[in-house]
């Protein structure tokens, strides 16, 4: 009888599985959010850069700001903050110009939210000379 317990094996597989699949899709879903944080970095970061150059050819910080949008125009634009320092007056030949821009990324899948912030603070700061 002992022999007849130990050779039906038919709900093996059913169980490791059941035992290994949270945690292969708890490792998809965090690949997939990695993913859209280094997207948005990648994003912000070429926005950034984009509006420093725009910074030291002494245009005004609208359009500066204009730029960063639309640059990173497949990002929410609602959540992006473009900081330019030093003022439009000071910028002068030879000066530093600094270009930051700040985004939040929201988590899609919510299990992460207990170890990351939601939504996720990126930024990126471009400093160039004003030409």
């Amino acid at each position: 009888m002992k022999r007849s317990l130990f050779k039906n094996q038919r709900g093996q597989a059913m169980v490791e599985l059941a035992l290994v699949l949270p945690i292969l899709i708890l490792l998809l879903m965090g690949v997939v959010e990695l993913g859209r944080i280094f997207h948005s970095y990648l994003v912000i970061t070429n926005a950034s850069r984009e509006g420093a150059r725009v910074a030291v050819l002494g245009r005004p910080d609208t359009e500066i700001a204009a730029r960063v949008s639309q640059v990173a125009a497949n990002l929410d634009t609602a959540r992006l903050t473009t900081t330019v320092t030093p003022d439009q007056e000071q910028r002068k030949t030879g000066a530093l110009s600094t270009v930051e821009v700040r985004y939040g990324v929201t988590l899609v899948f919510p299990v992460f939210d207990a170890v990351i912030p939601n939504p996720v603070p990126i930024y990126s700061k471009t400093t160039m000379r004003v030409e």
